[in-house]
C-alpha cells in the first residue's frame, strides 16, 4: 500500500492527536534511517503502522491476537501492550505486509527485546523521542539518538524499565530482556 493510502486509513482508524503522533514518530524514524543507513521506507512502513491498533476494542484485540498465538503471557500484563503484536498481524493480515523485520519493528515497539534489528531499535527509539513527546529525561534520550544506534536504545531501554519500576508495575519480560542485552 501508497503511503498516501495508509495515511488515509490511519485518520479513519484514530483520533486525530493519536495519528498527528504517528506521523512525528514516521518523521524521526526517516530522520533515524538516513543516519544510521537503514531503509527509509522499511522506517517509514514501520512507523506508519506502529500504532494502528492501539484504539481496537481490547476484546477484539484479544480474540486477534488469539486466533494468532500469541504467548498468552501477554495478557497476565496491562492491555497497552497489546497494540504492538496485534499491529503487526493487521500489517501483515490486512495489508499485506511481509517483511518480517518491518513486522517486527511493529510487534517489538512497546517492549522492545533483545538482540533487536537496527530497524527495531530505530521505531523503538522514535516512538520514545519524537518531538511531541514531553516527558522528564526526554531531551537526554534525543541526544542519545545523535550517536551510535546501539547506544540510544541502551539508554532508552533503560529510561523505559526505570520509569516502569518507579510506578511500581510489572515489566514484561522482553522489556528485561531487552534491558539485560543492552546493558551487558
Amino acid at each position: 500500500m501508497e503511503p498516501g493510502n495508509l495515511i488515509q486509513e490511519l485518520q479513519q482508524r484514530m483520533p486525530h492527536q493519536r495519528f498527528q503522533h504517528v506521523l512525528r514518530v514516521t518523521e524521526t524514524a526517516k530522520s533515524l534511517a538516513q543516519i544510521h543507513g537503514e531503509s527509509i521506507e522499511a522506517a517509514e512502513t514501520a512507523a506508519l503502522f506502529h500504532d494502528i491498533a492501539k484504539f481496537m476494542n481490547a476484546e477484539e484485540m484479544r480474540e486477534l491476537l488469539l486466533a494468532q498465538d500469541v504467548d498468552p503471557l501477554l495478557f497476565e500484563f496491562h492491555k497497552e501492550l497489546w497494540h504492538a503484536p496485534a499491529g503487526a498481524i493487521i500489517a501483515s493480515k490486512e495489508f499485506k505486509v511481509h517483511d518480517e523485520d518491518v513486522l517486527n519493528a511493529i510487534r517489538f515497539h512497546t517492549t522492545g527485546r533483545a538482540a533487536m534489528s537496527k530497524l527495531e531499535m530505530i521505531i523503538y527509539i522514535a516512538d520514545m523521542i519524537e518531538p511531541g513527546r514531553n516527558y522528564p529525561g526526554v531531551e537526554e534520550l534525543r541526544l542519545s539518538a545523535e550517536g551510535p544506534l546501539q547506544q540510544a536504545m541502551r539508554t532508552c531501554i533503560i529510561h523505559s524499565v526505570t520509569h516502569l519500576i518507579g510506578k511500581q508495575v510489572p515489566v514484561y519480560p522482553d522489556s528485561i530482556e531487552c534491558y539485560n542485552y543492552f546493558v551487558k
